[in-house]
């Protein structure tokens, strides 16, 4: 029986790198137990925060394995592994797919291929789904995030017809930040058998009264335990309180966005006490030092806030 990711908070890991930007494997993994211990659900291996254009097959497989079984000996075996495939063709997908569940992955998010994008019509896209879903070894997530494929945005009404299609598409991340398009998706659909999630902290909370299946955000890098707390706000119906939280939330996820994923891992270093800032190139190297403190201030403050869960 196909199954659907399990409610809850998610974390985009990043990855961490030694100075020669080889893997640190040690750092990712103590990462990996930190968003455990925060109470999330599961991780995203291999999304835009973890770096996945700048990693090889051989590390992904590496990485993915030692997550799992890192989570395992840790006994949180109900932790769920959402790797990211995304690639330019449908072979090279499956391919990444394939290892992934050989690596001990539950789920595959897979992003629409984006090097042609004047090529990718929704008929395209939605055909390029299909096949992928239609032979792939894990249930897929599509992967909606117009920022990193050259500005395609894939429509409710094909995310609706796709999951229609083929009970092998069991979700997706809306990392588009259209709140109306998530309502739109989880209206549509079963709440039993897809998972709609938003994809950023900024409309967390809105993005749970519309539907969504928890969120899926990278500022749960810093702080999974406050998002765990709105999630369980929410829940329990205690609307205010998770206002004020979904604030704090969003001035410091706008934040995030000023300083990119390497700047992420350079807080998270500062605040944790493990890994580096360092990115591979492009991304290059960033410290604390190197941060504006107006910036970082709000992130500062959801810093302490979570020391104190």
């Amino acid at each position: 029986m196909i199954v659907k990711p399990t409610f809850g908070v998610y974390t985009p890991l990043v990855t961490f790198f030694q100075n020669d930007e080889s893997l640190d494997l040690h750092s990712t993994l103590e990462h990996a137990k930190r968003m455990a211990e925060g109470g999330v659900a599961g991780l995203v291996l291999q999304g835009s925060n973890g770096e996945a254009p700048h990693l090889d097959h051989g590390e992904r497989k590496s990485l993915v394995r030692a997550v799992r079984d890192h989570l395992d000996q840790q006994a949180y075996t109900g932790l769920q592994l959402i790797v990211g495939c995304g690639a330019p063709s449908v072979r090279e997908t499956l391919s990444y797919i394939a290892e992934a569940k050989a690596s001990g992955a539950d789920f595959a998010l897979v992003l629409p291929p984006a090097y042609w994008v004047t090529a990718m019509n929704a008929s395209v896209i939605e055909n390029f789904f299909l096949d992928v879903a239609s032979q792939s070894e894990l249930p897929i997530l599509i992967y909606n995030f117009p920022g990193v494929t050259g500005g395609i945005d894939i429509s409710s009404d094909s995310i609706i017809r796709l999951a229609k299609s083929n009970p092998n598409i069991v979700g997706c991340k809306l990392t588009c930040g259209n709140v109306g398009k998530l309502q739109r998706v989880s209206s549509a659909l079963s709440g039993t058998s897809f998972a709609t999630f938003g994809g950023k902290s900024d409309f967390f909370l809105p993005a749970l009264v519309a539907g969504s299946n928890g969120i899926i955000a990278a500022l749960t890098n810093i702080a999974p335990k406050l998002h765990v707390k709105v999630l369980r706000y929410y829940e329990k119906g205690e609307l205010p309180a998770a206002q004020e939280l979904q604030s704090k939330l969003s001035h410091a996820d706008w934040a995030l966005t000023k300083v990119g994923i390497a700047g992420v891992k350079a807080i998270v270093s500062h605040h944790f006490g493990y890994g580096t800032g360092r990115g591979r190139r492009p991304l290059g190297n960033v410290t604390i030092a190197t941060l504006s403190q107006e910036t970082v201030a709000h992130i500062n403050e959801l810093v302490e806030l979570e020391k104190s869960l």
